[in-house]
């Protein structure tokens, strides 16, 4: 039976009349559009914290949130990941609280020849040029100059008490800072180098304001800066959230990490979430954040919610050393512990070995792999799309009939 919407069925006037019914007009599965979400804290840039934008560049990102902020960063390193992602950044203030980390360069000469004074801060390589002759002081200030002339960096710098050496310090308060990787090295005679580590770093910035800005929004993943308990518990609450039988906005969250094999699982543990994955580069020098960043990209890019990750490239993050690259019997720890490995490949691409959740036990301590691969929870919400955009479209307004039943079990089988 044809059922009629716009036509009364009390006009008596004589006359043709006709409207369309485009219940049937789709037959095929609807689109799976990915669309990112980078939460991270601003510096000096024109936007608001707890705004929301589009990013589509480098540029655009370092004027929306400040050069060097971690929100500039993440932006930098998932867009390098993904160069045809669909990005959306939200900026977060530094926590009333928040105490930035900093460390000490200390420089010693004179130089009895010319070589160059080299500084790695984090992923970047800082190269400041050393003159013969040229006192510790001299050095201090060719290389301040050369950090400042980088600008897009994790840190602040300026000349230490003395002017023999210089002080770093985090661009944002929070214990994220105490993870920045420093090193240095010169190859000019006489110079020595001595980097210390980034210490002081208390009280990340909180990301349930942001989450809460955004629950509407529909961001398919979500990539956050840290992976302290606090972060990944609010992350966890949103995806259970956004994605419950009501709301049915399903996403996935995303973090990174470079430290150890046994304190990646502890977190992992910690979080327990079918909708949140870890990837675990080793060794690595780049930030927490550019890892998660990088990572959640590569997921963003595949719309077939069912295929796998294995051996995806994750371009931009760094090639680390073979003493701290992962062997087999690490990366089965990992995966039988909620921490997803990335690894160093043929022709030194860092790709991903297998893209897990965090989820390893029901909530009465039973191990249960059911949603062990991320893959199974973006396959589950985009068959409950499928199906709700199917009745949707078809029964709009129907009554429960038994033909209208039969109907709906017809189109969903």
């Amino acid at each position: 039976m044809i059922e009629i919407e716009t036509i009364p069925g009390s006009t008596r006037k004589p006359g043709v009349y006709a409207e369309f019914n485009t219940r049937m007009a789709m037959r095929s599965l609807p689109g799976n559009p990915q669309r990112m979400l980078i939460i991270a804290p601003l510096s000096n840039g024109q936007a608001k914290a707890l705004e929301l934008h589009d990013v589509f560049s480098d540029d655009e990102a370092a004027v929306l949130f400040g050069s060097g902020s971690l929100a500039h960063i993440m932006s930098v390193s998932a867009l390098k990941a993904n160069r045809y992602l669909q990005l959306q950044v939200i900026g977060l203030a530094d926590a009333d609280a928040g105490k930035a980390a900093s460390a000490s360069i200390s420089l010693t000469g004179p130089a009895t020849q010319s070589g160059t004074l080299t500084l790695w801060v984090a992923n970047t390589r800082i190269d400041a040029p050393v003159q013969s002759g040229d006192t510790a002081q001299v050095i201090s200030r060719s290389l301040l100059d050369a950090i400042l002339r980088k600008g897009a960096l994790p840190v602040t710098a300026q000349m230490a008490t003395g002017d023999s050496g210089v002080t770093l310090t985090a661009r944002h308060g929070g214990t994220w800072g105490n993870d920045i990787r420093l090193s240095g090295r010169t190859t000019a005679p006489g110079v020595t180098v001595s980097v210390g580590a980034m210490t002081g770093g208390e009280n990340n910035a909180d990301v349930k304001q942001a989450l809460t800005a955004v629950f509407a929004a529909g961001h398919k993943v979500v990539a956050v800066p840290w992976t302290d308990e606090t972060t990944l518990r609010a992350l966890r609450e949103h995806l259970a959230a956004t994605g419950d039988a009501m709301e049915k906005r399903g996403a996935v969250g995303v973090a990174g990490w470079h430290g150890t094999l046994a304190t990646g699982t502890t977190i992992a543990g910690k979080s327990n979430d079918g909708r949140t994955t870890i990837g675990w580069h080793p060794g690595s020098v780049c930030l927490q954040a550019e890892i998660a960043a990088g990572y959640a990209a590569v997921i963003a890019s595949e719309e077939d919610p069912a295929r796998p990750y294995n051996g995806l490239e994750i371009v931009g993050l760094d090639v680390t050393p073979l003493t701290s690259r992962a062997g087999r019997r690490e990366q089965e720890n990992a995966l039988h512990n909620g921490l997803a490995p990335l690894e160093v490949g043929p022709g030194d691409k860092v790709q991903i070995v297998r893209a897990i959740s965090t989820y390893t036990r029901s909530d009465n301590g039973t191990d249960d792999p059911a949603l062990l691969d991320i893959t199974t929870m973006r396959t589950l919400d985009y068959a409950r799309k499928a199906w709700c955009d199917r009745i949707a479209l078809r029964y709009p307004r129907d009554k429960a009939t038994e033909r209208n039943r039969k109907g709906v079990r017809s189109e969903l089988l």
